[in-house]
């Protein structure tokens, strides 16, 4: 037959012919794959061979007697639990009659509601024939008081899996149920509060199916699926396999949920995998770069969750200073400056952790500067003056923003006063008092600032820092306030109010000198230095026991130079 044709219809007859063997075999690979995937579905599994379709189970002596006295066991509205109850649940459970396994699953669901203590261990064991029924109702009603029981903390969540109900609950996600789907969905994310649990779901192939619910058009299923996933998130190998599975386009996409539950922990789940630096080029490359326009979006969110959430996803992208660039470009401050000025504790808090990480960056002073930022800074201090989560915040982003050029926007927004204010307010155990005196003692060495806070300050002023400075506990705090009193003591106004406390400061700075750590020592050098300009405190200076541990300093550090230039001359021969 192909001696018929030339040699070029020939080879377009043998061009043709394994065109249509390519074909046949992508078609039958097709068809292999579209079974493997159906054949996973737990409703499948479940089928009864063809033989068996009609069969109705019989009910054996056994299945009958456990359901007389099932049956006896509720009339007499006895104990909800004990061992006869027990027995029974057991051999419903297990019957391949539909009717007893729903009733050993209505049971349950009475259980889950009623029960006020833990559910003995040994109740979870029937749940393994209950959760695999070929019955839908029985696995509605068996993963909903599961569910219940976890929710209520009523099982033992480590005995849970360790029974072996994990994999049947895992199954059930891919149910063609929606309510299944639902109830498996909050039993894996109850499961996923743990590092341990978390591995074993991943190990057990629970991510993929996760994020498939996550997608489905059922509210209940995709929030519950979303939660889980948010819960997954919470361990650094579970972050890495979801974001390995496809998790990022996911969560960024349900960030434009009109459901704000999915939105919340889509959000959620994002900050936690961008608290790990390593993801942040792989989340920033989706849809080039949508995931940050989203959170801006989100800023704007009524819901309060929501808005705070997208706050802290960004504080965390915004460990990458190109980052802090991208957003900063696209009008971001003044957004950010609206939260700052609502009226809410939790967006307040939220705003000011981005952008106490934008204040670290020194590029950014000037542009936060210029929004007229500062002045809301001081107002929310005052206004949240014993709440330490705000008012350390605050205290460190002004002490951050503090520089030469930031002098007189500093003293134009009222800070200094209102810092002063709070310094006195503050007991020596709130933990606002060291940020406090920390961003304060960094305002000192800028001199328009260090003359505000001199012109603002009074007697109770001095007397405090000098209480202060004299703190053992807290040696930190005493540093700052020490610190604090040795810049002002260059202005003679200060010096004069605390000439009626010489004593306490001869005796704080010989204690400095006598200090192990090196910047007591220079700080109270600085102090004599700073003070030496008033007679009285030259004076004081002056004294034998003071002037003797002067001069063991200035051995120390003789010794300590002549130490040092034998290193480095040592270094040099080398």
């Amino acid at each position: 037959m192909m001696e018929m044709f030339c040699d070029s219809c020939r080879q377009h007859l043998k061009n043709f012919m394994e065109l249509i063997r390519r074909a046949s075999e992508n078609l039958l690979q097709k068809i292999k794959d579209f079974f493997t995937s159906i054949q996973c579905c737990c409703c499948l599994k479940r089928n009864k061979p063809e033989s068996n379709r009609f069969y109705k189970p019989v009910l054996q002596q056994h299945e009958k007697e456990a359901a007389q006295q099932f049956l006896q066991h509720v009339e007499e509205e006895s104990k909800m639990i004990d061992n006869e109850c027990l027995e029974a649940l057991r051999t419903l459970a297990a019957s391949e009659n539909p009717s007893l396994q729903q009733s050993a699953a209505l049971y349950y669901l009475h259980i889950s509601e009623q029960l006020k203590n833990e559910l003995p261990d040994e109740y979870l064991e029937p749940y393994c024939d209950l959760l695999r029924s070929n019955d839908l109702e029985v696995q509605r009603k068996a993963s909903l008081s599961l569910v219940n029981l976890l929710v209520e903390g009523n099982v033992n969540k480590e005995t849970v899996v360790q029974v072996g109900l994990l994999e049947p609950i895992l199954e059930l996600l891919r149910s063609g149920d929606a309510t299944v789907q639902c109830n498996s969905c909050a039993c894996v994310a109850t499961l996923a509060t743990s590092v341990l649990r978390r591995n074993a779901i991943a190990s057990e192939g629970g991510i993929k199916p996760l994020l498939g619910l996550a997608k489905s058009y059922d509210p209940r299923v995709q929030q519950n699926a979303a939660g889980a996933i948010l819960n997954l998130t919470k361990s650094e190998k579970t972050q890495h396999l979801l974001c390995k599975e496809g998790a990022l386009p996911v969560l960024i996409l349900h960030l434009q949920s009109p459901d704000s539950e999915v939105q919340y922990y889509s959000c959620s789940a994002l900050t936690n995998i961008a608290s790990n630096p390593l993801h942040h080029p792989s989340m920033l490359r989706i849809g080039d770069g949508i995931l940050l326009k989203m959170l801006q979006a989100l800023m704007s969110s009524t819901v309060v969750k929501v808005c705070c959430q997208a706050c802290y996803c960004l504080r965390n992208l915004f460990l990458n200073a190109d980052t802090q660039d991208d957003i900063v470009a696209m009008n971001f401050l003044p957004q950010l400056h609206e939260l700052l000025k609502f009226s809410n504790k939790s967006v307040n808090e939220a705003a000011l952790s981005v952008l106490s990480v934008l204040s670290e960056n020194h590029s950014n002073t000037a542009v936060i500067v210029s929004e007229n930022i500062l002045k809301t800074l001081g107002k929310l201090l005052l206004i949240y003056k014993t709440s330490p989560g705000i008012s350390n915040y605050v205290a460190n982003i002004i002490q951050k923003l503090a520089t030469s050029g930031t002098q007189q926007a500093i003293i134009d927004s009222g800070c200094v006063v209102v810092l002063l204010q709070v310094l006195g307010l503050l007991t020596i155990h709130n933990e606002t008092l060291l940020y406090v005196t920390a961003c304060i003692a960094q305002l000192t060495n800028n001199e328009k600032i260090r003359t505000q806070i001199i012109q603002e300050s009074d007697v109770n002023v001095a007397a405090y820092l000098l209480m202060l400075s004299s703190q053992s506990g807290n040696i930190d705090l005493s540093f700052q306030a020490a610190y604090i009193i040795s810049q002002l003591g260059q202005d003679e106004m200060f010096t004069l109010l605390l000439r009626p406390h010489v004593k306490e400061i001869v005796g704080y700075v010989l204690h400095f000198l006598k200090h192990q750590e090196i910047r007591f020592q220079h700080l109270g050098l600085l102090t004599i230095r700073n003070f030496r300009k008033d007679s009285h405190f030259a004076a004081a200076f002056s004294q034998r026991q003071l002037i003797e541990q002067l001069n063991n300093v200035s051995q120390q550090t003789a010794e300590m130079q002549e130490l040092l230039q034998a290193v480095l001359y040592q270094n040099e021969e080398d």
